[in-house]
């Protein structure tokens, strides 16, 4: 369904990229019906090889596509859809915003009416085909739907959720990967101090974390349960766990998700 689709990715930064990397290192796509844009090409450059479609031309790619994903940053958003509004056409092109706290209502104020809109939150783990993306729409329209499921399927997992949660999949989903990453550079040091070399160290989180992860999929668990069965009775494991959640490691990653959904809201 997606090989004959034409994609273009409108302003194409670190989250755009991203998504780029996942479309086109996916069998299901035909990179030369993809078109990434951005003012200064240059950090493209390294893509020329691949066959998608490099521009800075935004008319263009949008004339060229059916998909349009909106990677532009939430400021630039708005101002740049009234400027390309005449070439945005309701029987012709589906658009999709990656923006954060940018509404489908305020997205459709700006197009033509009857464009089918959605929001999707993936992740940069779209790079390598592993994001969590939470998508919702303004369409009832079946096959609009399951498109844009697959698109996003095809960079990781998607699921559909009510727009007022966008602002929440925002923080859990896309802040969640850098909350990740702190945690595995805690994880290093703390293994450099007890002995391992810095990318010894590094390696072993890694592959921990992708471990724990795949083992909460796999075994469809809630954590308790799997960390249950590594804690025994007065062993290394609860001293451990016991000991950061004396210093807040819980709380600490609450009250940072809530206060970067906080900072949203602002």
């Amino acid at each position: 369904m997606m090989k004959n689709k034409k994609i273009a990715i409108i302003g194409c930064g670190n989250l755009g990229e991203s998504v780029l990397n996942g479309l086109i290192s996916n069998a299901n796509f035909t990179n030369s019906n993809i078109t990434a844009t951005r003012r200064n090409l240059a950090p493209l450059d390294h893509l020329k090889d691949t066959g998608i479609v490099l521009t800075s031309d935004n008319v263009k790619a949008i004339q060229e596509s059916e998909i349009i994903i909106l990677g532009l940053k939430p400021f630039n958003i708005l101002p740049m859809l009234k400027d390309l509004k005449s070439h945005i056409n309701a029987d012709k092109h589906i658009v999709v915003s990656l923006a954060t706290a940018i509404s489908i209502e305020d997205i459709q104020a700006n197009i033509n009416p009857g464009v089918s809109v959605f929001r999707a939150m993936p992740n940069t783990a779209a790079d390598v085909g592993m994001s969590m993306t939470c998508i919702c729409s303004n369409t009832d329209d079946k096959e609009k739907n399951l498109l844009i499921q697959q698109c996003f399927d095809a960079i990781g997992v998607s699921i559909s959720i009510d727009e007022k949660l966008m602002d929440s999949a925002t923080v859990l989903g896309a802040c969640g990967i850098a909350y990740v990453l702190r945690f595995m550079r805690a994880m290093t040091e703390g293994g450099v101090q007890i002995g391992f070399d810095a990318q010894t160290a590094c390696n072993i989180a890694k592959q921990t974390v992708k471990g724990a992860a795949e083992l909460l999929i796999g075994n469809n668990q809630h954590p308790e349960v799997e960390i249950d069965k590594v804690t025994t009775p007065k062993g290394c494991t609860i001293a451990g766990l016991n000991e950061m959640e004396h210093n807040g490691l819980s709380s600490s990653v609450i009250k940072g998700i809530v206060t970067s959904f906080e900072q949203i809201k602002k």
